[in-house]
């Protein structure tokens, strides 16, 4: 497979985040429309984000904020959005850049997008040297087969099932 120097996956997510971006801008000047109301699920250790050591405490990986009737101060930059919302009667001021994004939900419309977290580059570094040491393609997962799916000649095992591994996501 050719190498994709122009990194399609990294201007689609941008993509996708320009569209949280522009909703949320809109909320800011001229508030919520309707029945619209807002799931935003982020990463709690990536870069730049800032929320309370408590919040931290209760939210080590990720945390999902709901932005409906009680937030204030909603403001969007290029590369974040800044929110006061309020955690067991306490007010809490977030700043959540867009990179810290994992997804982000509109139930009342049924929408709904999903982003790949962002890895810093030593990250990224290490992680492709460990691939260059596993002997298959990292790309996909030799799945077994169901025992009763049939074999491709008699005698012989059922055939592997080879399955994309970004098919899989890590639920939490």
């Amino acid at each position: 497979m050719a190498e994709d120097l122009i990194r399609y996956d990294i201007l689609a997510q941008d993509a996708l985040r320009s569209v949280v971006r522009k909703v949320l801008a809109e909320v800011a000047k001229t508030g919520l429309p309707g029945d619209h109301h807002f799931y935003v699920t982020f990463e709690t250790r990536a870069p730049g984000v800032r929320i309370s050591t408590r919040l931290m405490t209760d939210y080590p990986e990720e945390m999902t904020i709901i932005i409906q009737h009680q937030y204030w101060d909603l403001s969007v930059s290029e590369h974040a959005f800044e929110i006061g919302l309020s955690f067991k009667g306490v007010p809490e001021r977030l700043l959540v850049p867009f990179t810290a994004l994992k997804s982000f939900v509109d139930p009342s419309v049924q929408f709904g997008l999903q982003f790949e977290t962002a890895i810093a580059d030593e990250d990224l570094a290490e992680l492709e040297a460990e691939m260059d040491e596993v002997e298959t393609d990292p790309l996909v997962l030799d799945v077994p087969a169901p025992a009763d799916a049939p074999a491709t000649e008699p005698g012989e095992k059922p055939a592997a099932e080879v399955v994309r591994l970004d098919a899989f996501r890590k639920k939490s």
